[in-house]
């Protein structure tokens, strides 16, 4: 449901903000929207709608720049409603269900290998966790080449804490029920997580309980990849595992 206080044409100019900024990493000013998106309006009506969505907490603007970030209840925004998720092609899924069939009678080296799988599908860090307190990660080169995690004092935290269950066991396994997936951004990681985002969707192991599976990358996660790949893996754990 939008909220009412949105008018079409502010989100427009949102969803025009988020995917620049999902692309480049870089504040995103009227002047780039105005050349880059077929908006339909003037650069300074583009501008005062820019002011009006960052008093309404959308968009961020960092330091002096004149662009604009968007927020987390931005990004949760554009997830929820705006968001076109990709179509996993049946080439793909047979490929990924050919690389994890042969573990399929052995849990561990099934989740550890899913795990690596999600890394180098959606190139992000992949983290996996069950009920009994296995972890499994993946992938964490891929985040280190993201300008986010040149930031190293919180680069090292987060590796630190990819050994820690009980930190993710309350993230992932705990709470109300993910029916499909879940979005965290920004502060609600952590404070000084302010720039990571996570996708994560919770699923059945035949006699093992639940477990969890996510990515753990920058907030510019393409969202529209990821949500629909954790979901088919999702199926696929929990139809082999069986």
């Amino acid at each position: 449901m939008q909220p009412v206080n949105l008018s079409n044409r502010q989100i427009q100019i949102l969803k025009a903000v988020i995917e620049e900024y999902i692309e480049t990493a870089l504040p995103v000013g009227s002047e780039t929207l105005d050349k880059k998106f077929n908006l339909g309006i003037s650069p300074a009506t583009i501008r005062n709608e820019m002011v009006k969505l960052t008093t309404a907490g959308f968009l961020r603007q960092p330091h002096t720049s004149a662009g604009r970030t968007p927020s987390p209840k931005a990004l949760r925004y554009y997830v929820s409603n705006l968001l076109k998720q990709k179509d996993i092609s049946v080439a793909e899924e047979v490929a990924v269900k050919e690389k994890v069939w042969d573990k399929r009678h052995k849990l561990d080296k099934l989740l550890k290998e899913a795990t690596s799988v999600i890394a180098q599908r959606t190139h992000s860090l992949s983290l996996t966790t069950t009920e009994e307190g296995d972890i499994y990660y993946a992938g964490t080169g891929y985040i280190l080449q993201l300008p986010e995690f040149y930031n190293l004092e919180m680069t090292r935290r987060l590796f630190l804490l990819l050994e820690e269950y009980d930190y993710w066991r309350k993230i992932f396994l705990t709470g109300e029920d993910v029916a499909d997936f879940k979005v965290i951004v920004g502060e609600e990681l952590g404070a000084e997580f302010d720039s990571c985002g996570m996708v994560f969707t919770r699923f059945k192991i035949p006699g093992h309980g639940f477990g969890s599976m996510g990515v753990i990358g920058s907030n510019r996660l393409d969202y529209g990849y990821i949500i629909p790949f954790l979901q088919y893996m999702k199926g696929l754990i929990t139809e082999i595992s069986g």
